[in-house]
């Protein structure tokens, strides 16, 4: 393998367990076999030692993907005094068997237990409940339980995979709601692409939740969906790739602003990606006052001149792009302020951000390659945001959806108006003190606590301004 930099990742690397015949040698052996094939070693565990100064240890290895892993393995099996007992796949070890499970908030211990959790006590709630359905927030899981909900038609950067190959993804996406906000997510994988089918779905299993988190839903069926099941219910409905990524991408927006002192009226702002991402996004923008926005899509600049635009694209066409501008994406990026990618891999290049104005914005969030690679951006670009978690500013969902969602819960708002939503991008650019903005430091991190605490906190404050919340907190039902 040719030498090249890399970027450790979690996501690509390694677990191998070795027994080594002498241990200073060994080990030195070992290094350097990993470092001539560009890898990059981790943590390294002692399992066991031998006799003779001989061990068996874990090597975490960091790659540049599975063949490169599959390299250094062979690599390794060939030395002399190194024997592989065993090598795995880091990532696909954590997804062994599921990320997830139930786990009972009660303990079965005995009798009395078992006739208070079930039968004969559990008919008194039911009855309970019936006589007054609001006691369903109180007396069950509703209150703190979220529905995620895909039919696997445009998971991150992989599409239309189906509903099964979607499920790590909304594992994961459960686990990030139960670690980030305490919110107990469920995985719903719909095996259809079909969208009364997908509604009818919903509805019927909304009684056992208190919101739903539309997932890698595809456009433009999933603007439908969510219209729809937002009328019909009466608990939040919340396309994330639309909405989550819209606020977060308005709160980097905020900062980069008042970091490079730059007003909003003022902006030329290129939107790269028409789709589900793309849309909710430029709406968003376009209400914190930015008026000059031009879309692209795959074939350039999106304007009313065009007759091959759909609904969705229509849109577009009407309410952005107010000089009508035409041609690529090259041409029309003269003079912006701002570039926001929500498309795929490498579509901007140096030359294109060269043709910016002065302290450009790029936010290229294209996973897992982004429009261009902020190692060629760098020298070109002011303030440079990614949706990848190996680079500054990062630009992630995790961000917005656990602390809007407490918030609406615990409010028990029946919609996440736009108004909501406006609160939660302030919430999160507000977590970092106007005097600590840097290029590199525009938006917090996803492991900053404060975040869901703020968010939560200024989305129940929208929520009951805007008279969408039928509690004023969780107090009432605690």
């Amino acid at each position: 393998m040719t030498k090249s930099a890399f970027t450790p990742n979690a996501g690509d690397s390694i677990i191998v367990r070795l027994e080594i015949g002498g241990q200073t040698q060994g080990l030195s052996q070992v290094a350097s076999i990993v470092a001539e094939l560009n890898g990059q070693i981790g943590a390294i565990d002692l399992v066991r030692p031998l006799s003779g100064g001989a061990s068996i240890r874990d090597f975490s290895i960091y790659t540049t993907g599975a063949e490169h892993g599959d390299e250094i393995v062979a690599a390794l099996k060939a030395v002399d005094g190194i024997e592989v007992i065993h090598s795995s796949d880091r990532t696909f070890l954590m997804h062994l068997g599921g990320k997830i499970e139930v786990v009972s908030r009660q303990t079965l211990k005995t009798r009395d237990d078992l006739s208070m959790a079930y039968t004969p006590g559990v008919g008194r709630v039911c009855t309970a409940i019936h006589q007054n359905p609001e006691e369903v927030y109180k007396l069950t899981i509703k209150r703190n339980t979220v529905a995620i909900v895909t039919d696997g038609s445009a998971v991150l950067g992989l599409g239309n995979i189906g509903p099964y190959a979607a499920m790590p993804v909304m594992e994961g996406k459960a686990m990030l709601f139960k670690e980030f906000a305490g919110i107990d997510a469920f995985p719903i994988c719909l095996d259809t692409k079909n969208a009364d089918e997908v509604v009818n779905a919903v509805r019927a299993i909304a009684p056992g939740f208190g919101g739903i988190n539309l997932e890698d839903i595809a456009a433009p069926h999933c603007f439908e969906i969510e219209r729809r099941l937002q009328e019909e219910l009466d608990i939040p409905v919340f396309h994330d790739d639309q909405h989550g990524t819209a606020v977060v991408v308005s709160s980097a927006l905020i900062n980069a602003m008042k970091l490079l002192n730059k007003k909003p009226e003022d902006l030329k702002v290129v939107v790269l990606g028409a789709g589900a991402a793309g849309t909710a996004c430029t709406k968003m923008i376009k209400q914190l006052k930015v008026g000059n926005i031009i879309a692209c899509d795959r074939k350039g600049a999106i304007h009313n001149s065009r007759g091959d635009l759909n609904e969705a694209k229509q849109w577009f066409a009407d309410n952005t792009n107010p000089e009508g501008l035409k041609g690529t994406l090259s041409e029309v990026i003269a003079g912006a302020d701002v570039f926001l990618g929500v498309s795929g891999p490498r579509q901007l290049s140096v030359a294109d951000i060269k043709k910016m104005a002065k302290d450009p914005i790029v936010f290229a969030l294209a996973n897992p390659i982004p429009e261009i690679l902020p190692e060629e951006a760098a020298p070109h670009v002011t303030v440079m945001a990614t949706g990848r978690s190996d680079y500054p500013n990062q630009i992630n969902n995790v961000l917005c959806f656990p602390g809007l969602f407490k918030g609406a819960l615990n409010c028990l708002a029946t919609h996440i108006n736009e108004e909501m939503k406006m609160a939660a991008a302030y919430a999160i650019a507000g977590c970092i003190a106007e005097d600590h903005l840097q290029p590199e430091y525009i938006i917090p991190s996803v492991f900053d606590a404060k975040v869901v605490e703020n968010v939560s906190a200024a989305v129940i404050k929208a929520a009951r301004e805007t008279g969408v919340a039928r509690v004023r907190g969780r107090n009432k039902f605690e």
